[in-house]
């Protein structure tokens, strides 16, 4: 059974916010060092709520393709619960969660680059991670 695009889409997606994870884990920067870490800033757990909810995506496109024809009342039951689960988050996390980091960013960004991501942080995150973070298609 052939892949439909959308799917091969998702985990398309669901790579690449792993790779930039990873990338911008493996940057050592000092204030990945005091309280908090990376975890203290709504990019990174932002990140973290995309990478998450594509994987779901993908979990479920998997899911649909093995069960599909089988007529097994039990798997049907939980892919539907799948399903809820993948709009439930998208929803109430990975959109309006999105939305917020992107828009905020790029108006403070616009206003004042300095308040918001300093010339100095050009040393440790390249412009692409930067593009990577607060860009969501």
């Amino acid at each position: 059974m052939a892949l439909v695009p959308c799917q091969v889409l998702r985990v398309a997606i669901l790579l690449s916010y792993c790779s930039i994870l990873c990338n911008y884990k493996a940057i050592e920067m000092p204030s990945h060092q005091t309280y908090g870490g990376s975890w203290k800033f709504l990019t990174f757990i932002d990140l973290v709520i995309q990478a998450v909810f594509f994987g779901i995506c993908v979990l479920t496109d998997l899911s649909s393709l093995l069960t599909r024809g089988s007529g097994n009342q039990e798997q049907e039951r939980q892919l539907r619960k799948l399903i809820s689960l993948r709009d439930w988050m998208l929803a109430v996390l990975a959109f309006p969660v999105g939305v917020f980091v992107v828009a905020v960013f790029w108006i403070i960004y616009a206003y004042d680059r300095e308040m918001i991501y300093p010339k100095l942080l050009d040393n440790f995150i390249p412009g692409w991670l930067n593009h990577g973070m607060h860009f969501k298609a």
